[in-house]
């Protein structure tokens, strides 16, 4: 056993050693944690990050709905941030303050009860406050970058960082801020609106997505980022991949973007999948796709 395994850091949360994380996914697949780490708050996740080795590796896993973990499970340290101490939401005049753990609905839904519009586009994304800073999440004409004011937390040292949105140097589905930030807390910008109308827009969005993405499936949202001037779902289908079985895998023949776990879909299956068609559609179209969904650990 690695010297860094006998000696993890005291902490207030939980340490759960070869814990499975397919159930902490949207795919419901994948290998296991080396050690995932639930911290109790923010203070424990600083000291843990801080008195663990500098060249054990670090993941973090949010709510699972854009991540594919790989069979053979992710060496290191897994941490995921839940509970109260990390999705809280508060809101102060015309901003909304959330923690990194909050679900992005759960964050519309907020702003919407406080009469703040700009964040209804959140009610169309199926993942947490965390994983939007990271990638610039956005969906239907808006992103974060739209919304952000700033946010906070951990680098690898477990130092705290504070960044402003200039800071984060946002381009479409991608953040230019340092790679090992642990976000905790970010701060949003609403603009004051009547929150009847407000709500009538989550409610556009929300019965546009039922109706046009396989949200009760095991799925992982957009699996491609949309090429300049082009649709990923446009291009997978042309490529006749719409509806076929890979192994266990299939891309939805309601959304041809959606990658779908049929049910004995395994981590490769779903990224063999991925790579058939990125191979397919570049050969046939001359477009190179871009993996959206974050693929991790080892096959």
């Amino acid at each position: 056993m690695s010297d860094w395994l006998d000696a993890l850091p005291k902490v207030r949360g939980k340490l759960l050693r070869d814990e499975p994380l397919g159930p902490f996914t949207w795919f419901r697949v994948g290998g296991a944690a080396e050690v995932l780490f639930l911290p109790a708050d923010a203070d424990d996740l600083a000291g843990f990050l801080r008195d663990l080795p500098q060249d054990v590796p670090v993941t973090v896993l949010g709510v699972g709905s854009n991540v594919i973990i790989r069979d053979g499970g992710v060496a290191g340290v897994v941490i995921r941030l839940a509970g109260r101490a990390f999705a809280g939401i508060q809101v102060e005049a015309n901003h909304i303050i959330a923690g990194s753990a909050a679900l992005d609905a759960a964050v519309a839904r907020a702003a919407s009860k406080a009469g703040l519009a700009g964040l209804e586009f959140y009610a169309g994304i199926p993942g947490t406050i965390g994983g939007a800073l990271t990638m610039n999440a956005g969906c239907y004409g808006a992103e974060t970058k739209d919304v952000l004011v700033s946010a906070w937390g951990y680098d690898r040292a477990g130092v705290r960082r504070d960044l402003a949105l200039a800071d984060f140097g946002y381009t479409y589905r991608h953040s230019a801020a340092p790679a090992d930030i642990i976000w905790v807390e970010a701060t949003f910008q609403g603009r004051p609106d009547d929150p009847a109308a407000v709500q009538a827009r989550m409610d556009e969005i929300t019965a546009r997505r039922e109706t046009t993405q396989p949200i009760r499936e095991k799925t992982g949202g957009s699996t491609f980022k949309n090429p300049p001037d082009q649709s990923s779902w446009k291009l997978v289908d042309e490529a006749g991949w719409r509806g076929k079985l890979f192994g266990g895998a299939m891309f939805s023949p309601l959304h041809s973007n959606f990658m779908i776990n049929t049910g004995p879909a395994t981590a490769a299956d779903l990224e063999g999948l991925g790579e058939a068609v990125r191979a397919d559609v570049l050969a046939k179209a001359g477009i190179d796709l871009q993996w959206e969904i974050k693929r991790i650990g080892r096959a």
